[in-house]
């Protein structure tokens, strides 16, 4: 009888390797998505030259063409190829969000509140008695009895769409510098936004802390229930 040689015995014998369990859930597939949601804004936002790229519409101030809840893409004011400012008193005005003029964004140095989202309406020099240039139906009073009249300095009145006054007659903000402006609207996605707005109330009723704990609480719930879930589906592709 021949003996048994080594290589008889790993050929009636192959080497097996130990299985590696796949009962833990997918962590990568789970926050794959979050990822890219990540990676879209960011690389939106180097296109359009701001962070954020974009601003929930907390209220109904320029209706109809942007509606409370809508989400609005914005680039900065003097991002190429859209162009340095433009107002709604300008002969080639661009159209924006259904009106002539381009929308902006700015908030008030000091002043505390939310950033204001309203439609340029026409420039202003410093100096100036622009109550001569305005929609006399949008004014509160004349030159006089207006404390943002004359100009204090070079910049822009503006107004909300669906508002009665300019916000420099209303009492909404002084005249409004380029400096003060930290972006202008390309276009909106409908009620896109609502998420950022609810978070807002929330934040204003219970506190910016107490906000933070619920959303980093439903954020890892999610994410445990997505990991979950993907991991069942891959043991069951596995089957």
């Amino acid at each position: 009888m021949a003996p048994t040689t080594s290589s008889d015995s790993l050929k009636r014998s192959p080497c097996r390797l130990p299985t590696v369990s796949s009962s833990r859930p997918d962590t990568a597939a789970a926050v794959a998505p979050a990822v890219a949601v990540l990676l879209v804004a960011v690389l939106l936002g180097a296109v359009v030259g701001t962070w954020p790229p974009f601003v929930a519409v907390e209220s109904g101030s320029m209706t109809p063409g942007v509606e409370r809840g809508d989400l609005v893409v914005v680039t900065a004011a003097d991002r190429t190829p859209w162009g340095d400012l433009s107002s709604a008193a300008d002969a080639d005005a661009p159209t924006r969000l259904g009106g002539p003029g381009d929308v902006v964004v700015y908030a008030v140095p000091g002043a505390g509140g939310r950033p204001v989202f309203h439609r340029l309406a026409f420039p202003v020099e410093a100096g100036e008695d622009w109550t001569e240039r305005a929609d006399p139906d949008l004014l509160s009073g004349d030159c006089g009895e207006l404390s943002t009249c004359p100009a204090p300095y070079d910049g822009y009145v503006t107004r909300g769409d669906a508002n009665g006054l300019y916000d420099q007659s209303a009492g909404i903000a002084p005249v409004v510098p380029e400096e003060w402006i930290a972006g202008k609207a390309l276009f909106a996605v409908p009620n896109l936004g609502w998420t950022r707005v609810a978070i807002d109330a929330a934040a204003a009723r219970y506190g910016g802390v107490a906000t933070g704990v619920v959303l980093v609480g439903l954020a890892g719930l999610a994410g445990g229930l997505g990991a979950l879930l993907l991991g069942r589906l891959g043991r069951g592709r596995r089957r």
